[in-house]
């Protein structure tokens, strides 16, 4: 009876040592895209920025869209710019890539446009810059989200990054 209390209080405790060594050996999620997204959102220096992005975060896509009930990216940067830094833009991303101060990519600064070309040579999407290589844009598929620019698939993409300022 003895042995078999003690098996018992043996299976015990290796299961809650387990338990516990579980919970230490979770993967560090702080280098997450969604993480370092976050970051980018937490380290804007332009405190109505951020409250302007949080707004519309996860606004459909909307081609022609001016509100909350669906929006395009050039209407986004548009109303962003007006908004928050008080500059106007052109309606049309390629129209508003002739507007902008050409500005190296390494350069860029928070409230920063960059222009991309998915179809061709044509500038047909823009975002604005945040900081550490994140950006906020309307996506086509997933709304107003902010995103990495590292991704291959913008990357490849980019045309045009510049300034209003």
């Amino acid at each position: 009876m003895v042995a078999v209390r003690r098996s018992y209080l043996l299976w015990i405790c290796v299961i809650f040592l387990s338990i516990l060594a579980s919970c230490g050996s979770r993967k560090n999620t702080s280098n997450t895209k969604a993480a370092r997204a976050a970051d980018a959102m937490a380290n804007l220096k332009s405190k109505p920025l951020y409250r302007f992005i949080n707004n519309w975060t996860g606004v459909k896509y909307k081609l022609g869209g001016l509100d909350k009930s669906g929006i395009d990216c050039s209407g986004f940067a548009l109303l962003l710019q007006k908004d928050i830094y008080g500059k106007s833009l052109p309606r049309r991303s390629r129209d508003q890539a002739d507007a902008v101060k050409k500005r190296s990519y390494n350069n860029l600064k928070e409230g920063d446009l960059i222009f991309f070309s998915f179809g061709g040579r044509e500038v047909d999407h823009v975002g604005v810059y945040l900081n550490g290589d994140f950006f906020v844009h309307a996506s086509t598929t997933r709304g107003v989200i902010v995103d990495d620019l590292t991704l291959p698939v913008y990357q490849r993409a980019i045309v045009k990054t510049g300034t209003l300022n």
